[in-house]
């Protein structure tokens, strides 16, 4: 019998080439055939003592004084 079930897991953790911290898997679609196919990869480090290190688009959460 056939299974029907797709692997939607990732595989292995990646790591930053340069400081070898582990870096979160980000998942792209790329077109094969005239579908989309799910490819896993890297993402970027979130190390700030590394020289790769990208900074997130979100702001920093910050405390109010009370009011």
């Amino acid at each position: 019998m056939v299974s029907t079930k797709r692997q939607t897991h990732r595989q292995a953790e990646y790591a930053c080439p340069a400081c070898k911290h582990t870096v979160a898997s980000v998942l792209a679609r790329h077109k094969t055939l005239g579908i989309f196919v799910p490819l896993w990869g890297p993402g970027p480090c979130r190390n700030p003592a590394c020289g790769r290190y990208v900074p997130t688009d979100e702001p920093e959460p910050t405390e109010h004084a009370g009011h």
